[in-house]
């Protein structure tokens, strides 16, 4: 039961920032830096993929380590690093193969990925601790 209620909640924190950050950085930052290559509109489906995957990375890396803890300081910081990692993954790979690819999205993107992903670690982690009660 805790495991479930970790991954709603990272699921669902992780969602909400994104979609915050994705419906104010769209036109500031992604349109104006990557211009063509953007979909008109996003491929739900894959998004949706993602974020379930996404969300569960986040349990089994950041999350539950932290409950075996019991640190919300170990979630941060597992949540960081995940976030990172995977952000890195995805925004220097794609600079390193696309034309168009600036370095001002992959460092926008690599911050946002480490902030969001451990806060969503941490709010994953005290809500499945305070369920378990």
């Amino acid at each position: 039961m805790r495991m479930l209620v970790a991954y709603v909640s990272a699921l669902a924190a992780f969602v909400a920032l994104d979609f915050v950050w994705l419906s104010l950085m769209v036109q500031r930052l992604y349109r104006p830096e990557l211009g063509e290559i953007l979909a008109p509109k996003p491929r739900l489906g894959a998004a949706v993929a993602f974020y379930l995957i996404y969300a569960a990375g986040l349990v089994v890396l950041a999350v539950a380590p932290a409950l075996k803890e019991g640190a919300a300081g170990r979630a941060a910081l597992n949540g960081l690093v995940f976030g990172a990692v995977a952000y890195a993954t995805y925004d220097l790979t794609n600079q390193a193969t696309l034309r168009t690819w600036s370095m001002k999205v992959s460092i926008a993107d690599i911050a946002w990925g480490a902030f969001a992903t451990a806060l969503a670690a941490v709010a994953a982690f005290a809500l499945a601790r305070m369920i378990a009660r």
